[in-house]
């Protein structure tokens, strides 16, 4: 069912951001350089789980369409400006050439800046107004996560924080956005987003794993960074065997959550799995 699922939101969300992207008044070098991330084979997961928590709370995948394509344009814009030079200085992004690297580094500080602030036209157009709440504090806490990302020296104190504010956030974002376009109530809401911040964190400390042990051939981007970088990750910090540990608490508790918030799980505990076990 996931594979299905995920394939089916995902091709929903490039057609309209197909049509986003397309408009004729987008100057050619500017249209080039957003399409360029956006279409980059990114797996969509953020507008997936949008889409989702709108069903499972009774509405249909259309009507939270508008915001799972702000949710992809803001975290696509995200990745552009976090392979930059100034940040993490990455020169490849899903086994293509960074953006920067394709367009130079001003065009692909202003595709980034353009794809935020399409992603924000596009929540004028919801007819959910706490969709645009959930994604406009989603992104607010991405950049302070990011902000802590470079700024830190490294330890466990700031750890968790930094990763629920990088990661999860947007992962709350999706969530809650989609759930009240299905008019949730309340206590789904909150399960939901108790749901999004424990898979926020598994999602991320994957990603510190893989980072540690995957191949830039299967992954698509540079691997073995963080820790030459001296970065804060849950392996540097915990070391490998400490990480998968908390990667497993985390599934559990997104599982925990999800069952509590009254619809069919199987969707997302199938989810939960996967990333648990990912490779990519």
């Amino acid at each position: 069912m996931l594979t299905e699922k995920l394939s089916a939101y995902s091709e929903m969300t490039d057609r309209k951001l197909g049509e986003l992207l397309s408009a004729d008044v987008i100057p050619p070098v500017l249209a080039e350089s957003m399409a360029y991330s956006v279409f980059s084979g990114g797996k969509r997961l953020r507008p997936s789980l949008c889409m989702a928590a709108c069903e499972f709370c009774g509405g249909t995948a259309k009507d939270a369409l508008l915001p799972a394509c702000a949710i992809e344009l803001i975290h696509t814009y995200s990745l552009i400006h976090d392979d930059l030079p100034a940040m993490d200085n990455d020169d490849f992004r899903r086994g293509k050439p960074s953006n920067h690297k394709a367009f130079g580094e001003a065009n692909a500080i202003l595709a980034g800046d353009g794809l935020q602030s399409l992603a924000f036209a596009v929540l004028s157009e919801c007819t959910s107004h706490d969709a645009g709440k959930y994604i406009a504090r989603g992104a607010f806490e991405m950049v302070m996560g990011q902000s802590m990302d470079v700024s830190t020296c490294g330890g466990a104190e700031q750890l968790t924080a930094l990763q629920d504010y990088k990661t999860a956030a947007l992962f709350r974002a999706a969530v809650g956005a989609g759930a009240s376009c299905a008019r949730a109530n309340g206590r789904q809401i909150e399960a939901l987003l108790a749901f999004a911040s424990a898979y926020g964190m598994l999602f991320q400390i994957t990603d510190d794993i893989l980072d540690f042990e995957g191949s830039a051939e299967t992954l698509g981007k540079s691997v073995g960074k963080d820790a030459a970088a001296g970065k804060t990750t849950f392996v540097t910090v915990y070391g490998l065997d400490g990480a998968k540990t908390y990667a497993q608490n985390y599934a559990r508790e997104a599982k925990k959550a999800i069952a509590d918030a009254g619809g069919d799980p199987a969707l997302f505990l199938e989810l939960i799995d996967y990333t648990l076990k990912r490779r990519a």
